[in-house]
This record gives structure tokens, C-alpha cells and sequence, in this order.
């Protein structure tokens, strides 16, 4: 199987490369009425001593130019987008549609509840299935993203213990596999992070767990399936250890979409989680957003929730702003309201039934690929993964040592695909983190299994070929450090006005 690489695309110019003197996109009518002066309007220290330089281009060219550009970029509904850790997930389309419909986009946020019943009746009913499918007992929808989520979730934590007059409790624990905001999450909150070293198969070492806790712990923060794509085998062993010492278990539900309909965090021993929708159900993911980052939690901690919460009393639904216990407000009003009827939408139109078929289809997908591409890859952790799997270039760099991980998804690109997440997590040197989404077709995973075996074949027999990569992108292989340290981001350099 030989992947064809694609055509080289041709770097679009700028849109002032492309303006000329005297072109115009539209032509304004005479306004009818006499011209003031800008003079006498702004004050002279907030007027421009000299006008902008704009592009001076028709319409149409705009039009096609935009539409260049937007072809350049590659995304999920151009193709396969390999990302693990992120899970670009499948969106369909009708979740928009029902998300931005004209009863929901102009609902003005000062509407009276009397007069907004239906999108109070969204925000109970997500509230409803997310604590059915987390298996927790309330739910808060205001949070902007995951991140915000897992902020507030050691917000009600360290809440709940100011309140019950436990001040001795300074410490979150906290897996080395962790996502990054797990211990930012808990040292804006002040607590001191204590990481855990996990253990050969890329799972929490229980005895070195146990060494760290103690009655200064209030929570651990753990992913499950980990960072590394593997379900915590001892997870009710954990949950039991920490409830012992007294502290909190946080589920960082990244990854619920490879559970879901499987098992529940909370019946697991999960006192709090976020939820990102995003990577679950459908909204948009990272810059595509707003976001949406749902907080579930235990009876324990429920006072805690930020307000309000959408509540019914048998006949009209309501925002309970009647909970002294709670962190406060972090949205302002509902939160990103259209995430949410997106959210529902798509759970409603799978149902129970689709959700755990979306969580199986999510794991059979990821373990096809890591069986197809183990004989060529080194596989981190060999064993049954379940949404996304790790391979490093360990089998590459005996042909080249310069033949890193990086090099290897540069040359992907030049297959037509967005590289996966490499170099994370931490604890994997040199790790592809590859993560199928469900919805991709056989075929689909084929053509990207054949793409990954001509690499590695180039890797043994045109080395050059990979480290020179990637071809056939409108820009080569760029100097990553350079860019991250020196951005240069204005067309007009430091001329600019």
C-alpha cells in the first residue's frame, strides 16, 4: 500500500500584495445628508496624522482570496486529524444548525424566566444527562472550557474545606502523565503540587501514592483512560486509598468519550469532574470555540457549584440564585449558552444507545491502528488501549539518529495529514500520541496506516527524504524556535502605522 502524495498548493500573497491603487469592493451612495467634520467630532490627539494602508481590492478578488486561504488550512472536514490527547471530534453539522437557530442566538441574557423557558429547559435538561452519563449528582454549565472547569472543580474542593474548618489540607497530588492544567489548576488555587512518578506500564504506581498521601492531601487530579491512553486497572483501589486520608478524587474527563456508556467517573469513586464538550459531544474545539466546560459533582460537594443553576419546581424552570455555599459566579449570565444546545443535541440524537456506541467505535478505531502500525513503530505501552495509543521513533533512529519524532509528522504533512500530538505526554521520550476519531471509515485508517508505513520505509532507505520534510506544504520545514522566541507578526514589519 502506497499512500500518493498530494500536489504541492502554491502560498497565497498577502492581501496587500494583492491590492491595486483604485480598486474597491463596494460603491457607497451619496448618505443624503451634510458631512460633518471628523475634526469636530474627535478630539485632534485620537486622529491619525495620515491614513491607513489598507488593501484596495474588488470583492471578488477578496472573495477568492479568503477562500485560498481557508483551503490551506487543513481541518477535520478536510481530513483525517490523528490528534490525540485533543480528540478532534466528529461534529455534525445539524448540532450547529440546532445551536445557532434565531430562538436561541437573539435570546437576550436579561430576559425573564417566565419569558426564556425553553432555553432554561436546555440548560436543565444538558444538566440532567450530563449527571446521568458522569453518574454525579449536579451539574454546573457555566464554565467558559475544561480548563475553567477543572479550576472550579479545586475551587468547590478547597470551598469544602474552609468550610468544615479543615485549614491543613495544602496539598494536590497530581500523576506526571497529568495534563498540564491539572497542577496550574491547583496552584492558582494555592495549593502545592505533589507529582507522582508513574509506573512502568504508564499507570499510577499504587505504592508510591501511597507514600504521598497524607492528612495534608486534598485531592488527587487523574485522567482515566490515562494520558497515555490506558484505563487505570487499580482505580477503585485509588479512589479507596484517597477517601481514606480524607481528600477528594478529581476526574480530569478529557478522555470520557472512551467511557462513555461504559462507566461512570462517580461510580468509580470520582467525587468531581469537568466535562469537555468539545471532546465528548459537539462544540467547537480550541481557537474554533467558545467553549464549554461542565462541572459535575458528589451530594458532598454540590453547595459548592457556582450560581446559578438551572432548577425546576414541577411547572416553570428557573435560575437558582439561592446557594450561600457557592464559589460564586464565573460566567457571566448562562455561560456559552449555544455550546450547550449543541452539546444536547447531540446526545439526544444518539441516545444511550449511540453514546456507547461512540465510546466502542473510539476504541476499536485506536486499536486497529496500533496493531496495523506496531511491526513499523514502537508501540510505548503493548497492550489494549482504548481511544488513542503512543508510538516513538525508537525503530526509525537506528537508521538515523537525527530521525526524531518531529521529522516523522513532518513528513506525514506531505501525505495530506495533520501531524498527531508528539512530545506529550512527558513521560513517553519522543511519543506520537495518536488518537483515530470514531466516526473515521476503514478506508479512512488504511490510507493512514499506508502513509505511516511509506515513512517508516523512507526512514530506512531515504533518510534525507524525512529530515528535509515536508515537501509539498506552502512553506518548508521552518525554524520552530525562532518563531516561538522572534514572532514576527505584522505584514508591515516595524514601519507599521
Amino acid at each position: 500500500m502506497n499512500a500518493p502524495l498530494l500536489n504541492t498548493p502554491v502560498l497565497e500573497p498577502s492581501i496587500f500584495e494583492l491590492s491595486h491603487a483604485g480598486a474597491q469592493g463596494v460603491s457607497l451612495s451619496a448618505i443624503g445628508v451634510d458631512e460633518t467634520p471628523l475634526e469636530s467630532l474627535i478630539p485632534p490627539e485620537f486622529l491619525r496624522e495620515t491614513a491607513p494602508r489598507l488593501p484596495e481590492i474588488s470583492q471578488m478578488d477578496a472573495v477568492r482570496h479568503f477562500l485560498r486561504l481557508s483551503q490551506l488550512n487543513h481541518c477535520i472536514d478536510k481530513e483525517f486529524y490523528p490528534l490525540g490527547s485533543c480528540t478532534m471530534k466528529y461534529n455534525p453539522k445539524v448540532c450547529d444548525y440546532y445551536g445557532m437557530l434565531d430562538g436561541l442566538t437573539r435570546l437576550h441574557p436579561m430576559t425573564p424566566g417566565h419569558l426564556s423557558q425553553g432555553a432554561l429547559k436546555i440548560i436543565y435538561t444538558l444538566q440532567q444527562y450530563l449527571a446521568d452519563i458522569t453518574g454525579f449528582d449536579a451539574v454546573s454549565l457555566q464554565q467558559a472550557a475544561g480548563a475553567q472547569g477543572e479550576l472550579v472543580g479545586i475551587m468547590m474542593i478547597k470551598a469544602h474545606f474552609a468550610h468544615i474548618g479543615d485549614t491543613q489540607r495544602t496539598e494536590v497530588i497530581v500523576p506526571d502523565s497529568a495534563h498540564g492544567t491539572n497542577p496550574a489548576s491547583a496552584a492558582m488555587c494555592g495549593y502545592k503540587i505533589v507529582e507522582i512518578k508513574s509506573g512502568a506500564n504508564g499507570l499510577v504506581d499504587l505504592d508510591r501514592l501511597k507514600a504521598a498521601l497524607s492528612e495534608k492531601t486534598a485531592a488527587v487530579m487523574l485522567t482515566n483512560p490515562s494520558t497515555v491512553g490506558l484505563f487505570e486497572k487499580d482505580i477503585l483501589e485509588i479512589t479507596r486509598l484517597v477517601h481514606e486520608v480524607g481528600a477528594f478524587m478529581y476526574y480530569d474527563g478529557a478522555n470520557l468519550n472512551a467511557v462513555m456508556g461504559q462507566a461512570k467517573p462517580a461510580q468509580m469513586g470520582f467525587d468531581v469532574m469537568h466535562i469537555n464538550t468539545h471532546k465528548t459531544f459537539a462544540t467547537p474545539h480550541g481557537g474554533g470555540g467558545p467553549g464549554c466546560g461542565p462541572v459535575a459533582v458528589t451530594k458532598t460537594l454540590a453547595p459548592y457549584l457556582p450560581a446559578p443553576i438551572a432548577d425546576f419546581d414541577g411547572q416553570q424552570y428557573f435560575l437558582n440564585e439561592d446557594r450561600p455555599l457557592s464559589v460564586g459566579k464565573v460566567k457571566a449570565f448562562y455561560g456559552n449558552f449555544e455550546m450547550m444546545a449543541r452539546a444536547l443535541t447531540y446526545i439526544q440524537a444518539y441516545g444511550s444507545q449511540g453514546l456507547s456506541q461512540v465510546s466502542q467505535d473510539a476504541v476499536l478505531n485506536a486499536n486497529y491502528l496500533k496493531a496495523c502500525l506496531q511491526e513499523d513503530y514502537q508501540v510505548a505501552f503493548d497492550q489494549v488501549c482504548k481511544h488513542e495509543f503512543i508510538l516513538t521513533n525508537a525503530k526509525q533512529k537506528v537508521h538515523d539518529s537525527h530521525l526524531n519524532t518531529m521529522a516523522i509528522v513532518k513528513r506525514l504533512m506531505d501525505y495530506g495529514y495533520h501531524p498527531p500530538t508528539v512530545y506529550f505526554p512527558l513521560i513517553v521520550p519522543e511519543a506520537m500520541m495518536i488518537e483515530p476519531t470514531e466516526t473515521e471509515s476503514k478506508a479512512t485508517l488504511d490510507h493512514f496506516v499506508a502513509a505511516m508505513k511509506a515513512i517508516a520505509e523512507e526512514c530506512r532507505t531515504q533518510p534525507e527524504l524525512v529530515l528535509n520534510a515536508p515537501h509539498t506544504t506552502p512553506v518548508s520545514k521552518v525554524d520552530e524556535v525562532a518563531a516561538a522566541r522572534n514572532p514576527n507578526l505584522n505584514y508591515f514589519g516595524q514601519s507599521a502605522s
